[in-house]
């Protein structure tokens, strides 16, 4: 009776894994091609070093209101989350992030809301762009395959603007305030529909639903799991270790068959943790916090919560300033100056004087952070390690870790040259990088450190799981002729 079970249960194991496995398969050969071309070219984005590029300077001598004027007329009751100065063509504005989320702009000249800017107006904007030749209005877009995630939802609509460069690229403007949201080039736009679309299952008819597109992924992901944990335990069982032929050939199969199992053998348990880490980056169980760091947190840090920092506005010493932040560091204001080329420099807003944050000062912010906990380790980081490294993106080097003995074991990364919180990390987002960024992106310290190693290594597990997948389609497409 055992035996017949037995025989049941794997009768019933292979026809289920040859049937779902046709359609799975197919799954199987578009993530890991695509997956190939996301480790060269990444689903645009607006880097804050682009943005700071598109910026003009600051023209000082026409900025006639303060900051605490800019926050008083946008009816601000605490000090916002985000308080910048930036120029909107030729006019100088402010623009404020509320911890609600909701952008304002605000003219840094009468005062006035600014809702809406004109063609012209954004135009204007584009020309300021490096990449600028011949700007030109594309079309007014609410969202498209670009600008699809939520993210973009308090800048809406765009005016979509082509540059006219040889790269092909081009600007979403808000028209309600101005700000380039996003700028794409044809490169970008042409390899992500090979390589992010696919990948991430992300057409904008299912993506601009944030909770439907989870759910079809998670159960799409989920269904080829068990496809894959089937066939290891069906190549487990069909392996010859005592029964080999006079050839030694460890598999009973032959053709694409044959393929099949022992590229699975080999690179089975690979594909196994991609889909695993995959299925595991979209949370389904809640389990992994958030990365942000909570409001009041960053009041406590701030020392300050009242809408003000500055009753009139200095004019610094350096001329080359594109933007301006206002932000509060432990009870003392401060004015963060930023170049075209991304260089930022604190300056005092009582006297337009450059300053320079000691780092005592840094640490005693920090222990606000978490009240109630210990800073238990305060480290100057010099160089990357496993938690803190640049692969798809660029990060500050050196930069402090404040590291608290809570029950969430957070950890908060500061930089030394500003003092912005520049990320949070806790127990459950360190598991995190493990079980997705080491698993799934192979970003593994040691193969970091040596690029090609690390390019090689995935670029081949990629092709033996292409194997394993195109093999599966061509035996299902076999069974199914029959």
């Amino acid at each position: 009776m055992r035996r017949v079970v037995i025989r049941t249960a794997r009768r019933w194991l292979y026809i289920s894994h040859r049937w779902v496995g046709i359609v799975t398969c197919l799954l199987f050969v578009m993530w890991f091609t695509s997956g190939v071309v996301m480790m060269y070219v990444a689903f645009p984005n607006l880097s804050d070093k682009e943005r700071l590029a598109a910026l003009p300077d600051i023209a000082w001598e026409r900025v006639v209101l303060s900051p605490d004027d800019a926050m008083k007329a946008a009816g601000a009751t605490r000090f916002p989350r985000d308080l910048r100065l930036s120029m909107l063509a030729d006019e100088p504005v402010y623009r404020l992030t509320n911890w609600d989320g909701r952008r304002q702009a605000m003219s840094a000249v009468d005062g006035r809301a600014i809702t809406a800017i004109s063609e012209q107006q954004a135009l204007a904007v584009a020309r300021q762009h490096p990449a600028s030749r011949a700007p030109q209005l594309a079309e007014m877009v609410d969202r498209d395959q670009w600008s699809v995630t939520a993210r973009y939802d308090s800048l809406r609509p765009f005016y979509l603007i082509t540059l006219g460069d040889e790269a092909g690229t081009e600007l979403y403007v808000s028209s309600r305030s101005g700000e380039i949201a996003l700028d794409t080039s044809r490169s970008e736009r042409v390899w992500n529909w090979l390589g992010a679309i696919p990948h991430w299952i992300y057409p904008t008819v299912l993506r601009k639903d944030g909770p439907l597109w989870r759910l079809v992924v998670l159960w799409i992901s989920g269904i080829c799991l068990i496809v894959a944990v089937s066939g290891i335990w069906i190549g487990i069982l069909r392996v010859r270790l005592k029964r080999r032929d006079g050839t030694g050939r460890i598999t009973p199969y032959r053709g694409w068959m044959a393929w099949h199992h022992v590229t699975g053998l080999i690179a089975g348990l690979f594909v196994l943790t991609w889909m695993v880490s995959g299925w595991l980056s979209l949370d389904p169980g809640g389990y992994f916090s958030d990365r942000n760091t909570a409001r009041e947190a960053m009041r406590r840090y701030a020392g300050h919560d009242a809408p003000d920092i500055a009753a009139r506005l200095p004019m610094p010493r350096q001329r080359d300033v594109v933007e301006a932040r206002f932000v509060w560091l432990d009870g003392r204001p401060l004015m963060i100056v930023a170049t075209r080329e991304g260089v930022q420099t604190p300056i005092d807003p009582a006297s337009g004087e450059a300053v320079r944050l000691a780092p005592d000062r840094l640490w005693a912010a920090a222990t606000k952070l978490i009240p109630d906990a210990h800073l238990s380790e305060r480290q100057l980081l010099r160089d990357y390690d496993a938690y803190w490294y640049a692969h798809h993106s660029e990060r500050e080097l050196p930069v402090l870790r404040a590291v608290f003995d809570d029950e969430a074991r957070n950890w908060f990364h500061i930089s030394p040259i500003t003092g912005d919180i520049l990320g949070r990390t806790d127990h459950s987002r360190r598991s995190y990088r493990w079980l997705f960024n080491a698993l799934h992106s192979f970003d593994l310290p040691l193969l970091l450190m040596h690029r090609p190693a690390w390019d090689i290594l995935v670029v081949l597990l990629s092709a033996a799981g292409a194997i394993i997948s195109v093999s599966g389609v061509v035996i299902g497409w076999r069974y199914l002729r029959r």
